[in-house]
C-alpha cells in the first residue's frame, strides 16, 4: 500500500489538506485495508459500507468521529483512486446537537489550584485563558507569545488558519515563571526528544486535575475552550469578538454559547411570573 498512501498524502498535500488531518485520513485508510487484509483498490461498495457499519456498531463511535472517517474515505476513492461509484451512496448521518459541557468559573479556579506542577498549571490556564483547542496549545512555540500585544498568535489551527487570540496577564505571570524554571527553547511546552508536547499528555493533565478538583461533570480539555467562550458572554463580550477569538468560521456555531450562559438565561422572566396566580392554599 506504501505507492497508494504516497499518491494520496500528495493528493492531500495539493488540496491544503492539514499535516493532522492528512495523518488522520491515511490512518483509516489503512485500518480499511487491515481489516480485509486486502490493498484499497480491490475492494468494493459493499466492503466499504460493511466496514462503516463495523465502525458503528462494533467500535462504537461517536456521529462525528464517523463523519470525520468517512471524509477520510471518500477523499481516497474520489480524489485519489478515482472511484466515485464506490462511495456516492455513502450518506453521512446527522450530527445530534448537542449543548457543551461548561465549568463554571469557581470549578476552572479549583483545576489550577490543585495543580502543583508549574509546567502543567501553565498548560491548563493558557487553554482555558485563550480559548485553545488542544492541539493548539501542544503546538505553541515561544515566539507565539506577544507580551507587547497581550496576544497568542495561534498558527495552523483548525482548517490550517492563523488567528490572535488573547493572552492573559495572569497566564503571562505563570509562563514568565514557567520559563525561568524550564527554559523551553523553540516549543513553548517541550516533550520528549526536542518534540512539542502530546495532545495525550495534555488530556492525562486536564484528567489528573480533574480527578484531583473533585469534578464530576464530563469534561474534556476542549469543555476549557467552551467554558473561555462562555465565561466572555456572560461577561457581555460581543459576539462577532468571541467569534475571532475562537477562530469561527461561521457565527452560527459562536451562537451556541448563548444557550449556555446562566446571563442571558437569567434575564429570561418565566411567563407565569408574570401572571396573577396565587399559590396560597
Amino acid at each position: 500500500m506504501s505507492t497508494l498512501r504516497e499518491q494520496m498524502q500528495a493528493d492531500l498535500q495539493l488540496r491544503g489538506i492539514t499535516p493532522q488531518t492528512q495523518k488522520d485520513y491515511l490512518r483509516e485508510v489503512s485500518k480499511l485495508a487491515k481489516y480485509f487484509n486486502k490493498p484499497p483498490e480491490e475492494l468494493g461498495e459493499k466492503e466499504v459500507k460493511e466496514y462503516l457499519v463495523h465502525l458503528l456498531k462494533d467500535r462504537k463511535i461517536s456521529g462525528g468521529t464517523y463523519r470525520y472517517y468517512v471524509s477520510g474515505i471518500k477523499f481516497l476513492y474520489r480524489t485519489t483512486l478515482k472511484r466515485e461509484e464506490v462511495v456516492d451512496e455513502i450518506q453521512y448521518p446527522k450530527c445530534k446537537k448537542k449543548l457543551p459541557v461548561v465549568l463554571d468559573l469557581s470549578e476552572v479556579e479549583s483545576l489550577f489550584s490543585v495543580t502543583e506542577n508549574l509546567k502543567h498549571k501553565a498548560i491548563l490556564m493558557i487553554t482555558y485563558s485563550s480559548g485553545l483547542r488542544i492541539s493548539e496549545a501542544a503546538r505553541l512555540k515561544i515566539t507565539d507569545i506577544d507580551s507587547k500585544r497581550m496576544m497568542v498568535w495561534v498558527q495552523q489551527g483548525k482548517g490550517g488558519k492563523d488567528r490572535y487570540t488573547i493572552l492573559s496577564q495572569t497566564v503571562l505571570e505563570c509562563l514568565r515563571q514557567y520559563w525561568r524554571k524550564y527554559h523551553p527553547k523553540e516549543w513553548l511546552f517541550e516533550g520528549n526528544k526536542g518534540a512539542h508536547i502530546s495532545t495525550s499528555s495534555i488530556r492525562q493533565i486536564f484528567w489528573d486535575a480533574k480527578k484531583r478538583a473533585g469534578i464530576t461533570k464530563p469534561a474534556s480539555v476542549h469543555t476549557l475552550r467552551h467554558s473561555f467562550a462562555t465565561h466572555l458572554v456572560e461577561a457581555g463580550t460581543n459576539l462577532h469578538h468571541v467569534q475571532l477569538l475562537l477562530g469561527h468560521r461561521s457565527p452560527t456555531t459562536t451562537t451556541v454559547y448563548l444557550h449556555v450562559s446562566k446571563v442571558n438565561l437569567s434575564q429570561v422572566t418565566s411567563p407565569l411570573d408574570r401572571a396573577p396566580v396565587s399559590v396560597k392554599s
